[in-house]
C-alpha cells in the first residue's frame, strides 16, 4: 500500500495535513504517537493534535518502538506516524548509536512500505538552517537526515509542507552517481 511522506518546519501543516489525507479515506485510522508528556509545553502540544483528530480514531503511543506499532495496524485501514523527529530524538536519548537508528528506520520503512495500510509519515526538516554549534545538535541533525531520507526513498508519495502549502517532491530514482550532461 502506498507510503506518503510529509516533511517541513515546524508549524508547516504537516501534521495537519497527514490527518485530512487520513480522514478523506473514509477508513479506520491508527495514529501513531511518539511524542513523550515531559513537561506542561509538552503535553500542550499533544493536547493540541488530539484535538485535531477524531475521537474514535486509535491512538497507539510508541515513543521508541514503532515498528511493533505499524506491523499491528490492520489490513486495509491508514495509519499515520506523527512524528519521526521526536522519534529519532527519543532514540539518541536512550543512547542508541547511529548504525541503531539506521537500521530501525529501514525496518520500520520497509514495514510501511510493504504494508497492507496506507501510512501517513510525518518528520520535520532540520537540515536547512544553520549548522548548530554543537556535537549532540549536529548528530541529531545528521540521524534525522538520514531517517527522512530513508523513509523518502521507501515513498510513493514525499512532499514539503512549507507555510502550509505542499510542495511535491521529485523522482526519487535518481541516480545521483551519474555524472551530468
Amino acid at each position: 500500500m502506498p507510503l506518503t511522506f510529509l516533511t517541513g518546519g515546524a508549524r508547516s501543516g504537516k501534521s495537519a495535513r497527514a490527518v485530512l489525507m487520513a480522514a478523506a479515506s473514509g477508513r479506520h485510522v491508527t495514529f501513531v504517537a511518539t511524542a513523550q508528556a515531559r513537561d506542561a509545553e509538552m503535553t500542550d502540544r499533544i493536547r493540541l493534535h488530539r484535538a485535531e483528530r477524531p475521537a474514535r480514531w486509535t491512538t497507539v503511543e510508541a515513543p521508541l518502538d514503532i515498528e511493533p506499532a505499524i506491523v499491528g495496524v490492520g489490513a486495509g485501514s491508514v495509519g499515520i506516524i506523527d512524528c519521526l523527529s521526536l522519534w529519532v530524538a527519543n532514540l539518541l536519548e536512550r543512547g542508541d548509536s547511529a548504525s541503531q537508528i539506521d537500521e530501525a528506520a529501514e525496518r520500520a520503512a520497509a514495514a510501511c512500505a510493504t504494508s497492507t495500510t496506507d501510512w501517513f509519515v510525518v518528520s520535520n526538516e532540520v537540515g536547512m538552517g544553520l549548522v548548530p554549534m554543537h556535537p549532540l545538535g549536529r548528530d541529531y541533525r545528521d540521524r534525522l537526515g538520514r531517517v527522512n531520507a530513508t523513509f523518502s526513498a521507501r515513498a510513493s508519495l514525499a512532499q514539503l509542507m512549507v507555510a502550509g502549502r505542499a510542495l511535491t517532491l521529485g523522482d526519487h530514482n535518481l541516480d545521483l552517481q551519474e555524472e551530468n550532461p
